[in-house]
């Protein structure tokens, strides 16, 4: 063995290799998106984006009924997308074992809500591992293959940011000789309609209490014993702030959080005079153990349920003196969010908000266009949801006058679940204008591949997927590929679908690559004297733009301005210029 430093996704995709896993499949989602990236580099080994996480589940099933160990990774919200497979996969169990780790985000560091994957493990009845450390979850995730067909049921890993991105020392071994299981065709075990499923259930209740009885012995779960005044029930990324805050209280370490040891938990409750249940957004823990008939402890103090806890959150809520978090010193400017310079999606939503639309929007960078100057997105929901959303208002608002309805989606997130939405419209002939905006990437999670860019997670050869071939397939008259970047294009696009054509289904592909995907820097350009300080081109909220706050005249940072271009056309008088180039200086700036 070698001791390494990684990541808690690194670490799980360790285990997975050295479990002898052989296949992955995934839709990425922070913070979970590192996970099968690194996994993809491993020798011997199949990864693959999926085109969201249900599919990605049933992928995964598919492979592991022909005998393979399968590791499926998603972000806390594709548990839901994913959660119809996941209940029944625990009523069939596996063949090969089937990990899947659901990485959730306390805090909404990058997410739209604050959800915990332990209800869904508990729903389903579905095994659920929580390592706090990258040690543990190369451990823990090595042994979940071999407790999957021990067991015959899918387990999963719950992470969190902390876990996910923290990296700490793992000591890092060999893969295993796996050998896949021999595919036996059995209907009773595989197809769930209710002559099966009514049977298969029964095998499902005496595998909880299999579990539940496994669950008093399993070794993931720890007892730190020290005094017996205060004992804290704590487990994943919270037990390291539990230990940091509470250096002298007894710990009941939780690493099986479902199902949990009633009987362990008791003796442990028994052994302390008061017993509390430290968790970070979420009451599941506390719950749980309640129900259990274990006597919880209230705080001293309010313990936050909302968000990341720290050291200083649990010292407070023991009513112990600790440091308010520092905010951040008056003279530091603030950084809000924004698209970047050059960002294809700028002049769409520049144009969206001119025009006053009522615009329904989805997951992904485009989400930005809901800010400040741009301020042109009216909802978002979740993925896929611009286009159902668009065609709910156009239902509501008939009859009525009312402002043109228009979907933005990305060409990730239609190839995710955008698609199925607009069939519905389609099928009901609904009306309105969607817009693609297809950047050829998956970019908020790092610039992953799609069913539309062709590019697959381990390069191999693909197809790229006929974005404007598809959708006219669907019977969509009224589709038009536009280059975002030009600003005349962009307007009279949307003018001719949102008026023209409002009686109708009209689709916008507007198209251009990611920035970040190639990185050209072409010359930059610079404000002259012509300048009349209208402040025009500052409402397209590019980073590179600023107003002198003395004089009102605009300002291009030259280090950061790409040479897009999309200021100059909304100048008026032919104030912003771009440098000759080969002034260059052969790109250098």
């Amino acid at each position: 063995m070698s001791v390494q430093l990684m990541s808690g996704n690194e670490a799980i995709a360790r285990g997975a290799w050295e479990a002898g896993c052989t296949i992955g499949v995934a839709y990425p989602g922070t913070p979970s998106t590192e996970t099968m990236e690194s996994f993809a580099t491993y020798e011997g080994v199949y990864a693959e984006w999926c085109t969201n996480e249900k599919v990605a589940v049933e992928v995964g099933v598919g492979a592991s009924a022909a005998g393979a160990r399968v590791l499926s990774t998603m972000k806390h919200v594709g548990v839901n997308v994913a959660a119809d497979p996941l209940f029944t996969a625990a009523y069939t169990g596996v063949n090969g074992g089937f990990v899947i780790l659901a990485a959730d985000d306390p805090g909404m560091y990058s997410s739209q809500n604050e959800q915990d994957s332990h209800f869904y493990a508990a729903a389903s009845h579905t095994p659920m591992l929580d390592p706090s450390d990258s040690s543990e979850a190369l451990a823990f995730t090595r042994s979940a293959f071999e407790l999957s067909e021990r067991f015959d049921v899918p387990f999963m890993i719950r992470s969190t940011v902390r876990v996910s991105h923290t990296k700490t020392p793992v000591e890092a071994g060999e893969k295993i000789n796996y050998e896949p299981k021999p595919y036996e065709k059995n209907a009773a075990k595989w197809v769930m309609m209710p002559a099966f499923a009514k049977p298969r259930r029964k095998v499902q209740l005496q595998r909880i209490r299999d579990l539940e009885e496994w669950a008093e012995e399993c070794p993931f779960n720890r007892i730190e014993k020290k005094g017996s005044e205060v004992g804290i029930v704590c487990g994943g990324a919270v037990y390291q702030h539990v230990v940091d805050a509470l250096p002298d209280a007894s710990v009941f370490k939780v690493g099986l959080s479902w199902p949990l040891p009633k009987q362990a938990l008791n003796d442990f409750a028994n052994s302390v005079d008061a017993l509390f249940v430290v968790e970070e957004g979420s009451e599941y823990l506390t719950k749980q153990v309640a129900s259990l008939g274990v006597n919880v402890s209230e705080f001293p103090a309010e313990l936050p349920r909302d968000g990341e806890l720290s050291p200083g959150l649990i010292k407070r809520a023991f009513g112990i003196d600790a440091p308010e978090h520092m905010d951040s010193p008056d003279d530091v400017p603030g950084r809000p969010p924004a698209l970047c310079a050059g960002c294809p999606h700028r002049l769409v939503f520049k144009e969206l908000s001119r025009i006053k639309a009522i615009v329904t929007g989805d997951i992904g960078c485009y989400t930005l266009g809901a800010l400040p100057p741009l301020a042109s997105m009216d909802t978002c929901i979740d993925m896929g949801a611009s286009v159902s959303m668009s065609h709910g208002f156009e239902l509501a608002l008939a009859g009525r006058d009312h402002a043109p309805i228009v979907a933005v989606i990305g060409d990730s997130t239609f190839g995710h679940s955008g698609l199925s939405s607009l069939i519905t419209t389609v099928y009901n002939k609904g009306a309105g204008t969607v817009c693609i905006l297809d950047n050829r990437t998956t970019a908020m999670t790092g610039r992953q591949g799609n069913p539309f860019n062709g590019v697959t997670l381990q390069n191999r050869e693909s197809r790229e997927l006929d974005l404007v071939g598809l959708v006219s397939a669907l019977g969509i008259q009224n589709v038009t590929v536009v280059n975002p970047h030009d600003a005349k294009a962009v307007r009279n696009a949307l003018k001719v679908a949102t008026k023209e054509q409002a009686d109708d289904l009209s689709v916008i592909v507007f198209k251009a690559p990611c920035v970040l995907l190639h990185r050209e820097r072409k010359p930059y350009f610079f404000v002259n004297g012509d300048c009349r300080s209208c402040g025009q081109c500052t409402t397209l909220g590019c980073p590179a733009l600023s107003k002198d706050a003395d004089t009102g005249l605009a300002a291009i940072d030259s280090a950061m301005c790409i040479g897009c271009g999309q200021c100059a056309q909304y100048c008026g008088f032919g104030a912003i210029e771009q440098i000759p180039a080969s002034s260059m200086n052969g790109g250098a700036r």
